[in-house]
């Protein structure tokens, strides 16, 4: 999960919008042409083509590439030709964040690439030297790497989590190689400046885990009960998802990386500035701390019940400069949304890449 950190943009209990109707909302999205949109639908949006697969249990054999200080284990569907759309999880989650999503994109002719961040699942450093870094910046820094390593210049690219502040950096700092974004909570960038600064008692209970993680103890804690633990966010992020075990342990198996731990504590401590970042990296975080817009065509999205500490869409509309639309997905959807609601992400990037 993640932190954004205006006090007043965090509200966990989420408005509930009336939904329109599908016609309107067919309607809107074609006249979709302003810097500013904002749309409610329901977590099964108006038809746009995509015709909703039986849901999968794997995404089947996955790949393998060497890409920048990583063998990449990723998931790729759909025409070689297509549209690359580049699909980013987040924790704890992993690829099957989008095992529904990705066929019905395949489907409408895109090539999807799902991987695995750094730290998960089949993900590995091809040196044992390299530190297990999991400031912001890096992890966007690796999927430019797997773009150049799968010949991609440009792709649409879409996150949840860890995976939305990703795609905003990509779209931030390499605008050219972003044909479009669908970030899930909007606008996730952060410095670790804006992490020191305390929150509202309230505002701070929803961060206890991050606080766990910067003891000792709390490092021990997750590296021995990772599984209940994730299980435990999945249930507070996402009050009305009704996950099954064999979903979350399908998931759950990717927590089993050997640098798992090690990358997810270093995350959520390099936030508060208790552990450094690399050097080589500060360029980056310094564009980054000052808050860059995006001017890539977007559409962000959230849930009406997501239980995990977020900002309210008119906090961060400004930062998106370019075409924008948000939409909020109703139906009692959390935060991890393109699992909870496959069918209303996926129509997210077809309508952002006609933005």
């Amino acid at each position: 999960m993640f932190r954004n950190d205006p006090p007043d943009s965090i509200d966990r209990q989420r408005r509930h919008f009336l939904g329109v109707a599908a016609g309107a909302l067919a309607a809107a999205e074609l006249a979709l042409t302003g810097p500013t949109h904002a749309q409610t639908i329901g977590a099964k949006p108006a038809p746009s083509g995509l015709a909703m697969p039986a849901k999968l249990s794997s995404f089947g054999p996955l790949r393998q590439i060497d890409a920048g200080t990583l063998n990449v284990g990723y998931a790729e569907t759909g025409p070689a030709g297509g549209t690359p759309v580049v699909l980013l999880h987040g924790w704890p989650y992993d690829i099957h964040t989008y095992v529904d999503v990705a066929p019905l994109l395949a489907s409408a002719g895109y090539r999807v690439i799902v991987p695995y961040l750094r730290g998960y699942g089949t993900t590995r450093f091809l040196s044992n030297d390299t530190a297990r870094n999991g400031q912001q910046s890096v992890v966007a820094v690796d999927v430019i790497a797997l773009m150049d390593a799968l010949k991609i210049k440009q792709a649409i690219i879409g996150g949840c989590d860890w995976g939305a502040r990703t795609a905003d950096i990509v779209a931030a700092l390499w605008p050219e190689r972003c044909k479009g974004l669908v970030s899930v909570s909007g606008y996730l960038i952060g410095n670790q400046e804006a992490g020191k600064m305390p929150l509202p008692p309230q505002a701070e209970l929803q961060w206890w885990y991050q606080f766990y993680f910067a003891t000792e103890r709390g490092r021990a804690g997750y590296e021995k009960y990772r599984r209940d633990f994730a299980k435990l966010i999945w249930r507070i992020a996402s009050p009305q998802w009704a996950f099954d075990d064999a979903t979350f342990d399908r998931s759950a198996s990717a927590f089993d990386n050997p640098d798992h731990v090690r990358i997810v504590i270093h995350n959520y401590r390099w936030r508060l500035g208790l552990a450094e970042g690399e050097p080589r990296y500060d360029s980056l975080e310094t564009r980054l701390a000052k808050d860059p817009t995006i001017a890539v065509p977007t559409i962000t999205l959230e849930g009406d019940a997501n239980g995990a500490p977020h900002p309210d869409a008119p906090a961060y509309a400004g930062k998106f400069t370019g075409k924008y639309a948000h939409r909020l997905v109703t139906g009692g959807i959390g935060h991890n949304l393109p699992q909870e609601a496959p069918q209303a992400f996926a129509d997210a990037i077809l309508s952002v890449d006609r933005l």
